[in-house]
């Protein structure tokens, strides 16, 4: 040890001094305390404690278990461990608490005398390791299992994504998002050298904004509105400067979007005189995506972009709200930034097979 192999240096000036203060038959020579602490430079009092404990508890006790390979402590996490862990996890919490905590499993885990003794942090890094994580959730939208409603909407959009592009039928993906307006309480403090931005956690609410986006998944090109409210007549004009302002020569927009009770075409009705409405409704092809399928819609992919890169945390005024999305809008499309979709009714019929009905 204290001539090969790559060891830290503590450990290489331990076996050293070990050997210099061996008196063992092999030896033909010894060093005192004294002379070992002037040649090595430790103190006598750390030689004799280096001495007593390796005569007491092994060259290991030196060393380290991670350079032996050795590990003085038990191993907790086995296969049958893991198990309980996950079992408890699973299981219905304590009254007066809505779920488990690292701290309540291991205090519960003792209390059941699994282990003697752990602390949260073990328990913690057990869930890290294993790939099921009962502790974890999230808010997902499921879909009924065996629902032929689903996977008919589902199929219907899937089918209208692998058509080719045909600018006299565009697909165009459209849905709408509310945007709390908020007001600063008081003005935030700037970021300076040394500190960070700093702004009051009091806010004020100052009403809601509706956003409307419409995304062309072939080209790239999105579409977006801020209205102060979402009543059929707003999907109704919104639809209207679709079709006779961003689609004025397409024979008919193929429009993808979800069953909001505003998203009907007697909204057009309500909106507008029959012969307009009229009108509007030709020029359109509707396909909705299935109720709790709304990932299949390629505007929630737009929506993603512009809330994430465009609409900051907090803004107070519609007015500046509009003008922010717009001036965006305008750079994105000047991109032209295209959606390319890979998952076909093929893969959902794989993938999604418990959606589907039991023959």
């Amino acid at each position: 040890m204290s001539s090969t192999g790559s060891r830290s240096a503590k450990i290489v000036l331990f076996a050293r001094a070990l050997l210099l203060l061996d008196k063992g038959p092999h030896t033909t020579e010894h060093w005192t305390v004294n002379q070992t602490s002037k040649a090595v430079g430790l103190s006598e009092r750390t030689l004799n404690h280096l001495k007593e404990k390796f005569v007491s508890q092994g060259l290991d006790s030196i060393i380290g278990p991670k350079l032996t390979g050795k590990s003085k402590r038990p191993v907790i996490f086995d296969g049958a461990f893991e198990a309980k862990l996950t079992q408890l996890a699973c299981s219905e919490p304590p009254e007066g608490r809505t779920r488990w905590t690292v701290r309540l499993l291991a205090d519960k885990l003792v209390e059941l005398e699994i282990v003697e003794k752990i602390s949260p942090m073990t328990v913690q890094r057990g869930f890290k390791k294993n790939e099921f994580k009962p502790h974890l959730s999230e808010y997902w939208k499921i879909p009924p299992h065996h629902d032929a409603e689903f996977v008919t909407c589902m199929e219907d959009v899937l089918d209208v994504y692998q058509r080719p592009y045909d600018p006299s039928y565009p697909v165009v993906c459209m849905d709408e998002s509310p945007k709390q307006l908020i007001g600063e309480v008081r003005e935030p403090l700037p970021t300076k050298p040394g500190s960070i931005e700093k702004v009051d956690d009091e806010y004020v609410r100052l009403g809601v904004a509706e956003l409307f986006l419409a995304v062309e998944p072939l080209t790239g090109k999105m579409i977006a509105e801020v209205e102060s409210k979402r009543a059929k007549k707003d999907w109704a004009q919104f639809i209207r400067d679709l079709v006779d302002v961003h689609y004025p020569t397409a024979k008919k927009i193929v429009l993808v979007m979800d069953n909001l009770n505003t998203h009907k075409l007697s909204s057009l009705y309500e909106a507008f005189d029959p012969e307009e409405a009229h009108r509007l409704r030709d020029k359109l092809e509707l396909h909705y995506t299935p109720k709790h399928g709304s990932w299949l819609n390629v505007a929630e992919i737009g929506f993603s972009i512009l809330k994430r890169q465009c609409i900051p945390f907090r803004v107070a005024d519609i007015n500046v709200l509009r003008n922010t999305v717009k001036t965006f809008i305008a750079q994105r499309n000047t991109e032209k930034r295209v959606v390319n979709w890979q998952f076909t009714t093929g893969d959902a019929r794989i993938k999604l097979r418990h959606l589907y009905p039991e023959l």
